[in-house]
């Protein structure tokens, strides 16, 4: 690893980047990167978190780096591309644009769970926050299981739970999400504190927002760093709610 002061080992179930297990490629909006076995940060967002004129100024900055970078592309200016583009977007997620439905424990709740209804079957999920308009999630499809799959889970039966819990229809959330392989353990360990501060860098109060780590990583001493809280369930703790787990497949 570059820097040779981070000395926690890996943790539970955690494996990064292996440079001898291909990465395949492809292309949507974003560049999306694959390799069997590893471990994945996880950012997926509601449909209507950006308004039109972040979109405007998203596309206009798009086409600029287009016509900067012509093809045909390399792998590290793709890299540098999705980069860019998830630094711009996450800071803007912040700004808490949008309806906001997380903000409501009982749709949060649904999320959270959701988050967790496959685990150690189809992934391990290892930590999240659930934030009013986005969602952090750093987790690892098992067996012949694709990320692409487990999301599409995830979000179709938060989306149809959520819109019934409201009584109305609709897209809920934006179709792509932003992922990338965690490399190592000090890249891990970035995005896990990442994770727990997002709420407090975005300036929100405990009642909008949970958190969670898998206890086994807490143990291993890869909790969030929080001088102020126990580290595992932070922020408004999971309600009671019932939900239909049978649309979950």
């Amino acid at each position: 690893m570059s820097n040779d002061s981070f000395n926690l080992d890996a943790p539970p179930g955690f494996r990064g980047l292996h440079p001898d297990i291909p990465v395949t490629m492809y292309k949507r909006h974003l560049p999306h990167w694959r390799q069997d076995g590893a471990t994945y940060f996880v950012t997926f967002r509601l449909a209507d978190s950006l308004p039109q004129h972040k979109l405007a100024e998203l596309q206009r900055w798009r086409a600029e780096w287009e016509r900067t970078h012509p093809e045909p592309r390399t792998e590290a200016q793709w890299q540098d591309f999705t980069r860019r583009h998830t630094i711009r977007i996450e800071g803007w997620l912040d700004e808490g644009y949008g309806e906001c439905v997380f903000g409501d424990s009982k749709n949060a709740d649904i999320m959270s769970k959701a988050m967790l209804f496959f685990q150690d079957d189809r992934c391990s999920t290892y930590a999240f926050v659930v934030m009013p308009n986005h969602v952090h999630v750093v987790m690892k499809p098992l067996g012949a299981w694709q990320l692409e799959q487990i999301l599409d889970s995830w979000k179709g039966f938060v989306g149809h739970s959520v819109n019934k819990s409201m009584q109305r229809s609709g897209v809920l959330w934006q179709e792509e999400s932003y992922d990338r392989i965690i490399r190592d353990e000090e890249h891990l360990f970035r995005v896990v504190q990442y994770i727990g501060k997002n709420p407090q860098k975005a300036g929100l109060p405990e009642s909008v927002w949970f958190r969670w780590i898998h206890p086994a990583w807490e143990q291993a001493n890869w909790g969030f760093r929080d001088a102020k809280h126990d580290s595992h369930s932070v922020g408004r703790p999971f309600q009671a709610v019932e939900i239909n787990t049978r649309r979950l497949e």
